[in-house]
């Protein structure tokens, strides 16, 4: 397998130095990816770049991914327009440990020869000394190659400024690489692309410093066709920790990709071969209300990231609120995606004293919650079938008590076909 071509024909590169492509067809090659670790997660605007590693672990090269716990101290001024929080060894190395699990579904770490491996720059800049980094590292690059970078300019421009801190950011991130060039042999850097101009200061720093020929390769940004920032929803960042973006959420982004994002993504975020794709796009082409593209992303990202139990659940789930579901389906669902699925519905809430007696499904719909305006509007909606609790059809008859209560806190009422009301008890 082609590393290079694998990548080209799915999008996936924005920028190479020459040789990259000979370097990797000459010889198994060491390659790293850097993680900020100022998070406890990755989140899908990393999934483009792991993506990478893994397929250069499958065209028989070595991955190595680095979480910096030196340079998460500092901050990339990269893409930013303000200068980072500051965060203490603890919390990175926690932060790291979390990191390292969520690769490990990714990259086998097991493998033999190009095992993947995970290294923490940290390691190597603790006992570092600030006349050492001068002398060792300082002293290679000039400021005038340092302020030419785009990240630092457009700092400077701004009128916010930038640090010392973060100003000599590129000199650490050069001399991680520098540092893994000589001791583990890695010879190609990658990340996004704005990450090029802190690569190929890591590259210049190897060939004045050690003499060494070092290569670089960035994919694009991964943006939507509308051009809105991918991996962003109105509640914030996707995230890979189903406790911070749960597994039903995480199905439903790409479940909602446009057609035009899905096609895209589906090369960039899976392992489905060129001609697999192209049977998927005939397929959606042909039938696109089918949405095969979407449930195919889908389901393949939620296994990955998650589990297949996970995807069960969040497609059992997802069938809730086009009336598929039913009451054991409803009950099978954690709090967590019962309020996700919900979300945005309204709520109400009634004593827990109250439903530890028997009360009357009419006084509940009208006295209670509220959720119709008069207890003859509610008797005709029920006389005409139209009332669910928790997905089961009720009648005149049908009586509310504790035995009601989804996850011991919650009760769903339907109102017609589409009108959903969750009620809490308290």
């Amino acid at each position: 397998m082609n590393f290079i071509e694998e990548l080209r024909w799915r999008g996936m590169i924005h920028d190479v130095t020459p040789g990259t492509e000979e370097q990797l067809l000459k010889e198994m090659t060491s390659a790293y990816i850097g993680y900020d670790p100022t998070s406890d997660s990755l989140h899908i605007g990393n999934l483009a770049s792991i993506m990478m590693l893994v397929h250069l672990q499958r065209a028989g090269h070595k991955p190595f991914a680095l979480v910096g716990g030196a340079t998460g101290m500092i901050g990339d001024p990269s893409g930013k327009s303000e200068e980072r929080n500051l965060l203490d060894e603890t919390v990175l190395r926690y932060n790291q440990n979390c990191i390292q699990k969520q690769l490990e579904k990714f990259l086998d770490f097991n493998c033999g020869e190009n095992a993947a491996e995970m290294v923490n720059n940290y390691d190597w800049m603790k006992e570092f000394s600030f006349l050492n980094f001068l002398r060792e590292v300082g002293k290679h690059i000039t400021v005038n190659y340092m302020a030419a970078k785009d990240s630092v300019k457009k700092r400077m421009e701004s009128g916010s400024g930038i640090s010392f801190t973060e100003f000599t950011y590129q000199l650490v991130q050069g001399f991680d690489y520098c540092w893994l060039f000589e001791h583990k042999n890695v010879k190609l850097q990658m990340g996004g692309s704005d990450q090029w101009g802190n690569i190929m200061t890591g590259t210049e720093l190897i060939r004045r410093k050690l003499g060494g020929d070092a290569f670089a390769l960035t994919c694009p940004l991964i943006t939507k066709a509308d051009g809105g920032k991918f991996g962003k929803t109105e509640s914030g960042n996707v995230w890979l920790d189903p406790q911070k973006t749960s597994p039903y959420k995480f199905y439903q982004f790409w479940l909602n990709s446009s057609d035009s994002d899905a096609s895209e993504y589906i090369k960039k975020f899976t392992l489905f071969s060129k001609s697999e794709i192209e049977t998927l796009q005939k397929q959606h082409d042909e039938a696109p209300h089918l949405r095969v593209l979407q449930k195919t992303l889908a389901e393949e990202i939620t296994i990955r990231v998650h589990s297949r139990e996970d995807l069960q659940s969040a497609i059992e789930a997802s069938e809730i609120l086009f009336g598929k579901g039913t009451t054991n389906t409803l009950m099978k669902l954690s709090e967590e995606t019962l309020l996700s699925v919900f979300e945005g519905v309204p709520q109400s809430e009634i004593a827990v004293d109250e439903l530890a007696k028997t009360i009357g499904i009419v006084d509940f719909l009208a006295d209670m919650t509220q959720i119709f305006s008069s207890k003859g509007e509610a008797r005709r909606m029920l006389k005409e079938g139209g009332v669910q609790i928790n997905k089961a059809k009720v009648d005149e008859m049908f009586s509310i008590d504790l035995n009601s209560l989804l996850n011991g806190k919650y009760i769903l009422v339907q109102k017609g076909k589409k009108n959903y009301y969750l009620v809490k008890a308290v």
